[in-house]
């Protein structure tokens, strides 16, 4: 190798590029490490940021009010509690009478019995507080189901009177452009029931009448009560299974 190959190969090794003459030194001087005092405690490294835990889902609003069918209500009731699905309850004056009537249910501690007990996910509100949570559309909820859904509601809600709770959180769940289940249960239907159920349809809401189907054979009424319940779960996404998909 001669001197011009040995100047080239140091000026490779310097920098590391093929350069045709050796890289001068630098006329800086390196930098001085810091120093730093005797006896200074070491600073601990910052902690390490814990992943934010996920925001609770959305409530859905569940109200029951005076028309015939308690025990869809009781089942739909008993299903999200115990699929621990958050439920923001509200049951209007004529919807206590009905369970009393129709199912022997006079008070709040023998509805929680009658739907399993555990009620960690379900909260009550009273149909007279229009000043709730549920009456406020900055209140993000998955939706809401009236049932069973008395004509009176029905009309209330298809015109937006907003007279109670329960007709102002219907009132907000359309305002807010979120689902909306009504399940009637009337029959016959007069003109002035079929011109109210067209007016909420238009508004938004899904009329789910209670009327149930009978391709799957039903040995019993509980079948019956399940076919409608499980129809309610599916219009709001849930994972609940109660009765047997239709496979043609």
């Amino acid at each position: 190798m001669g001197k011009g190959d040995a100047g080239r190969g140091k000026g490779k090794a310097r920098s590391g590029l093929a350069v045709p003459f050796p890289l001068p030194p630098s006329p800086f001087p390196p930098p001085p490490s810091p120093r730093v005092p005797p006896g200074t405690p070491s600073v601990p490294p910052p902690p390490t940021p814990r992943a934010r835990s996920p925001p609770p889902p959305p409530p859905l609003v569940f109200a029951i009010t005076g028309a015939s069918g308690a025990p869809y209500a009781v089942r739909l009731l008993e299903m999200l509690a115990n699929h621990h699905v958050a439920t923001w309850l509200l049951i209007s004056a004529h919807g206590w009478r009905l369970l009393s009537e129709e199912c022997g249910i006079k008070e709040e501690a023998a509805l929680k019995q009658a739907t399993g007990g555990d009620w960690s996910c379900v909260r009550s509100f009273n149909d007279s507080d229009r000043g709730a949570e549920p009456a406020s559309g900055s209140v993000r909820t998955l939706g809401m189901v009236v049932c069973p859904c008395s004509m009176g509601t029905l009309a209330a809600i298809a015109h937006g009177t907003s007279r109670s709770l329960i007709e102002r959180a219907a009132d907000v769940t359309l305002k807010e452009r979120r689902k909306l289940v009504l399940v009637p249960r009337e029959t016959p239907l007069s003109l002035v029931h079929l011109r109210n159920m067209t007016a909420a349809a238009e508004a938004g809401a899904i009329v789910l009448p209670a009327a149930p189907g009978f391709y799957q054979r039903p040995q019993k009424v509980s079948e019956l009560v399940d076919f409608i319940v499980q129809r309610i779960v599916d219009h709001f996404g849930l994972a609940i299974n109660l009765t047997k998909r239709w496979e043609g």
